[in-house]
């Protein structure tokens, strides 16, 4: 999970944009989390095939933690 804002440690996944098998490029919005003064879409740093999603839509996600795998370039 990358960071999305200076003290932000942890966020609620509200949902995914994409879903496993979806190719995703650099910049897509891949999901929408909700922080303790927002909700912002988090863009993908990579690109390549979503195979695998760690976590669903009302989880807590803590900074740095895998959120998902994307095989591939």
């Amino acid at each position: 999970m990358p960071r999305v804002g200076e003290t932000v440690d942890e966020v609620y996944l509200v949902e995914w944009n994409k879903s496993v098998g979806d190719v995703v490029a650099v910049g897509d919005d891949l999901m929408e989390v909700e922080t303790d003064k927002a909700t912002v879409q988090v863009p993908s740093p990579v690109a390549g095939l979503l195979v695998e999603i760690f976590f669903k839509a009302g989880d807590e996600i803590k900074t740095g933690e895998a959120i998902a795998i994307c095989e591939g370039n």
